[in-house]
């Protein structure tokens, strides 16, 4: 046998690989094949994006509506009496075209009351705004609400919110 062809060492991969990576070349391949993931992913994701995206189509606007109140739910959120009571209150002789359903006050702040004019479903009123003509919400405490001509001065109706006996 040829001295020159066998010197005794034989190639063992293993070996070889574990000099590889514990002689400090194993940080640069991680970093290395770590780079080259992330632009493959970046390539794949444009390529997917671009062959995924179809002609622009315009749609219709929708036509926004105003948000429809439920009336009875605010009256009662509000405080109001029953159905019952409140016919018994309109069939008296003294109820006046206004009746007064619920009142929302903060002290300093005005507030809000809900009204119901003649037989018209009741409708919420801040203080400052025009109830009808001629009529303004001037200020609600308690249970009470006024009503005049004007924002400040004299008050021509009184309002108050009946008591809700159970």
């Amino acid at each position: 046998m040829n001295k020159r062809a066998f010197s005794g060492r034989v190639f063992n991969p293993v070996a070889s690989a574990a000099v590889g990576w514990a002689g400090g070349r194993f940080w640069p391949a991680l970093a290395a094949g770590l780079f080259w993931l992330a632009a493959g992913l970046s390539a794949g994701y444009w390529v997917l994006r671009a062959w995924g995206q179809g002609p622009l189509t315009p749609l219709a606007a929708l036509a926004v509506s105003a948000p429809q109140a439920d009336v009875a739910a605010v009256a009662r959120a509000l405080g109001s009496r029953p159905q019952q009571a409140m016919a018994e209150a309109a069939s008296t002789p003294t109820a006046t075209r206004y009746r007064l359903l619920g009142l929302a006050a903060r002290p300093g702040q005005g507030g809000a009351a809900l009204i119901a004019v003649d037989d018209q479903p009741p409708r919420p009123v801040r203080v400052g705004d025009s109830l009808e003509a001629g009529l303004v919400l001037q200020s609600v405490n308690g249970r009470e609400a006024r009503l005049g001509p004007q924002r400040t001065g004299p008050s021509t109706v009184r309002l108050t919110l009946p008591v809700v006996e159970d």
